[in-house]
C-alpha cells in the first residue's frame, strides 16, 4: 500500500463517520465470539418447581435433558452433560435431538452413561433421525418455509443402546411405572416438527390413579398440546426451541421455529385449565448456527411436587454451572 493510500485510510478513520464504523465492526466481532464461544459453551442448570402431583404424594425430581445436537469433538459438552449423573435425580427425561453427526453416538452415550443408570424416558426429534443442513437464517421467520432434511442418523442404534440400559422409549407409547414410590403414567410422540406425530396411537384418558400423568414430545406444538390437555394430562416436557436461541435483553426469543407462542419458548407455563409445560432450552446448537446470545444452554432440574391451592403455579431459578453449584 502506498504512502497516499495509508494517509487516506488514516484520515478516514480519524473522522467521525470512521471511528463508529470501526466502534460497530468491533462491537459485532466482540458479539459474535461472545456468541460462538463463549455464551454457546457456558451450560446452565436450572431448577424448577411445578406443583403436578396429586395431593399427598412425595416430590419426584425428575432431570430434563434435550437438543444436544452433539458432534464427536465437543468434549467440554460432554464432560458437563456426564456430571448431571452427581444429581442423581429420580427420573431423567430425554425429548430428543441427541445427534448432529453420524459418528457422534459414542460420545452422546458417554456423556450420558451416569444418566442411564436412572430410570429415563425418551422421544426422538429430527435430528435423531436426519443430520442437519445448512439454512438460511431468515427461514425461522417463516413458519411455513420448506424443510430439508439431511442425510440419516444411527437412531435405531442409540434407541437401542437407550432401551438396553433400561430408559423406556414413549414414541407411541403408553407406560405406567412407578419411580420412588410415584405412579407414573407416560405417554409420547414422534416428533411434530417432521409431521411424524400420531397422537391417536396413544388417544384416551390416562390411568386416574397414577401420581402422575407425563405426556412427552419434542415439538410442543399447540395441536400436540391441546390433545394431552383434552386428555386429562397433568405436564408435557418437549425441547425443540432451544429457547429462541439468539434472544434480545427484555425482549426475549425472536422465535420459536414452531406454532408455540414466544412466552412459552423455555421453562414452565400453563397449558389450558389443569395442564402444565415444561419447555427445555436445550444444550446443543446446529453446527451451522453455533451461537447462542441472552439464551444460555441448559438442563433442568425439576421438583414435582402435590398441587396446591392457592400459592405461585411454578417457579424457576438459574443457577450457576454445575461445577459451581455442588454444596
Amino acid at each position: 500500500m502506498s504512502d497516499r493510500a495509508v494517509s487516506r485510510v488514516t484520515s478516514l478513520l480519524s473522522s467521525p463517520l470512521g471511528r463508529t464504523a470501526a466502534a460497530t465492526v468491533g462491537a459485532g466481532a466482540a458479539g459474535l465470539f461472545y456468541a460462538t464461544v463463549i455464551e454457546r459453551n457456558a451450560f446452565a442448570l436450572r431448577h424448577a418447581t411445578m406443583p403436578v402431583l396429586e395431593p399427598g404424594s412425595t416430590p419426584l425430581r425428575v432431570l430434563h435433558i434435550s437438543d444436544l445436537h452433539m458432534m464427536p469433538n465437543q468434549y467440554l459438552k460432554q464432560a458437563w452433560v456426564a456430571e448431571l449423573a452427581e444429581l442423581e435425580p429420580d427420573l431423567v427425561v430425554n425429548t430428543g435431538d441427541n445427534l448432529a453427526h453420524p459418528k457422534a453416538l459414542p460420545a452422546v452415550m458417554q456423556a450420558l452413561d451416569g444418566l442411564l443408570a436412572h430410570p429415563g424416558l425418551f422421544v426422538f426429534g429430527s435430528n435423531d433421525y436426519f443430520g442437519p443442513t445448512p439454512k438460511n437464517p431468515m427461514k425461522y421467520f417463516d413458519k411455513n418455509h420448506e424443510r430439508k432434511t439431511g442425510d440419516p442418523l444411527p437412531w435405531r442404534d442409540m434407541r437401542a443402546a437407550f432401551i438396553e440400559r433400561g430408559w423406556l422409549d414413549a414414541t407411541h407409547r403408553t407406560h405406567e411405572i412407578e419411580v420412588d414410590g410415584t405412579r407414573i403414567v407416560a405417554s409420547g410422540v414422534d416428533d411434530p416438527h417432521l409431521d411424524r406425530d400420531r397422537y391417536d396411537t396413544i388417544a384416551g384418558r390416562p390411568n386416574p390413579l397414577a401420581q402422575l400423568r407425563l405426556g412427552l414430545t419434542h415439538s410442543p406444538e399447540p395441536r400436540v398440546l391441546d390433545r394431552f390437555a383434552d386428555d386429562g394430562y397433568d405436564l408435557v416436557m418437549a425441547g425443540h426451541t432451544h429457547g429462541g436461541q439468539l434472544c434480545l435483553p427484555f425482549y426475549g426469543a425472536l422465535v420459536t421455529n414452531c406454532e408455540l407462542d414466544r412466552s412459552r419458548v423455555k421453562g414452565p407455563s400453563r397449558w389450558g385449565n389443569h395442564m402444565r409445560l415444561h419447555v427445555s432450552a436445550g444444550l446443543g446448537t446446529s453446527p451451522y448456527a453455533p451461537a447462542r446470545f441472552a439464551c444460555r444452554p441448559e438442563a433442568t432440574l425439576l421438583t414435582l411436587t402435590p398441587v396446591s391451592h392457592g400459592g405461585d403455579d411454578s417457579a424457576v431459578e438459574q443457577l450457576p454451572q454445575l461445577a459451581e453449584d455442588r454444596v
